[in-house]
């Protein structure tokens, strides 16, 4: 593959150009999170007919116009939804459609979170060199060594989405993953739910109404000033000192000094917005509080979780999916609290796609109502696994 190193404007024009002129685009991306709000991109690699682009982010600044040519092709890209998120956060335009090779993969039977590595040696019988998974990318030049394992991350991509979607077809499962990977190119998927940051923070399940509006407040106001200053949330306010300022409830910007993580450049650069997002929590009337979260399901109910789940593990075993991709152990606790009553009810509370909804709402529906049990079958004979018996005649459903 020819690879080109794009480090300036014309250089990036005629990449854009070429992207233009194809129907997908292999992608990746290399950036660093660990002191920004939002992750900083630092290369961008691609792959655009047979020739490889790797875009310094740090030299070519505006990047609006490859996010612009991009908006209408497939992308093809391993774990795309971090690299998606940049353009969703950074550029506002994510593209048309997106395979993403780990999801398909796990729908061909590679577990919820194949690395690409294993997928490059198990498809293309390829293994790459994985040496640089904790380079920092903001150093410059690259070195060969860096060029080398981004050009590896992109290179094979299309050889294995092509092999993957033969195989999603074959075993009539393709419309599952096109299903499963549309919200990867909704923007609303990268929104994060102002109403909801709160409830993130340890200890907020412990909280009263009244402290869990001040706790909102505050929440929001964290996160507007560490978009504001681009820095993590935990940069302006660590969140046990989030709880300890719901506790204290200060009615000055001197009452702060009492909080020792509360440095004094952070009280005197937004101790008053501190202050007043406490008062607008305690000036919330009744009906405006936020509602408690529920708790953790009851010992009786953490039972019936742990039988669902095994029932969602069987059904996962027996159609070569991971569970994980099938149904999250927070969805089946909502069952378990809400006790749905109906197949449609429960497909409704699991929020499954129809993909889901047709292997587990039924099955679920039926353990729920006591028309099939679970016990374990072939153990004498070495073949153990979960089996479904009907509590009505008997029949075994496997």
């Amino acid at each position: 593959m020819n690879v080109t190193l794009v480090e300036d404007e014309t250089t990036f024009a005629h990449a854009c150009a070429q992207v233009a002129g194809v129907e997908r685009v292999a992608l990746d991306t290399e950036f660093h999170n660990e002191r920004s709000y939002a992750p900083r991109l630092m290369v961008l690699q691609m792959v655009v007919g047979d020739a490889v682009f790797i875009v310094d982010a740090l030299r070519v600044r505006d990047l609006q116009p490859l996010a612009d040519a991009l908006a209408a092709k497939t992308v093809v890209g391993h774990a795309l939804q971090s690299d998606l998120k940049i353009f969703a956060d950074r550029f506002e335009r994510l593209p048309a459609t997106a395979f993403d090779t780990q999801l398909a993969a796990a729908f061909c039977g590679y577990g919820i979170s194949i690395s690409l590595a294993d997928l490059v040696h198990d498809v293309v019988g390829i293994r790459l060199r994985k040496s640089q998974t904790v380079s920092d990318w903001s150093s410059r030049p690259l070195s060969p060594n860096q060029i080398e394992y981004l050009v590896d991350d992109v290179r094979y991509l299309f050889e294995i989405a092509d092999a993957l979607q033969a195989r999603l077809v074959e075993n009539g499962r393709y419309a599952w993953f096109e299903e499963e990977a549309r919200p990867l190119v909704d923007p609303a998927r990268y929104r994060p739910d102002p109403e909801r940051m709160y409830l993130r923070i340890p200890g907020a399940t412990r909280m009263n109404r009244r402290e869990l509006g001040i706790l909102r407040e505050l929440a929001l106001l964290r996160d507007s000033l560490a978009r504001e200053r681009d820095v993590p949330l935990k940069f302006i306010i660590p969140d046990d000192v989030m709880g300890a300022i719901v506790v204290l409830r200060p009615a000055t910007r001197d009452e702060l000094s009492q909080l020792r993580r509360l440095d004094a450049g952070a009280r005197k650069a937004f101790g008053d917005r501190i202050v007043a997002a406490v008062a607008r929590g305690l000036a919330l009337r009744d009906d405006e509080l936020p509602a408690k979260p529920k708790r953790p399901p009851g010992a009786e109910r953490e039972a019936i979780v742990a039988c669902l789940a095994v029932l969602v593990n069987a059904i996962a075993a027996e159609n070569g999916l991971p569970a994980g991709l099938l149904t999250p152990r927070a969805a089946l606790e909502r069952v378990a609290r809400e006790l749905p009553q109906s197949v449609d009810e429960i497909a409704r509370t699991l929020d499954a796609t129809a993909w889901r909804a047709a292997l587990v709402a039924e099955p679920l529906h039926a353990l729920l109502s006591g028309q099939t049990a679970l016990t374990v079958a072939g153990a004498q004979g070495g073949d153990p696994h979960v089996a479904r018996v009907s509590t009505t005649g008997g029949a075994q459903a496997q």
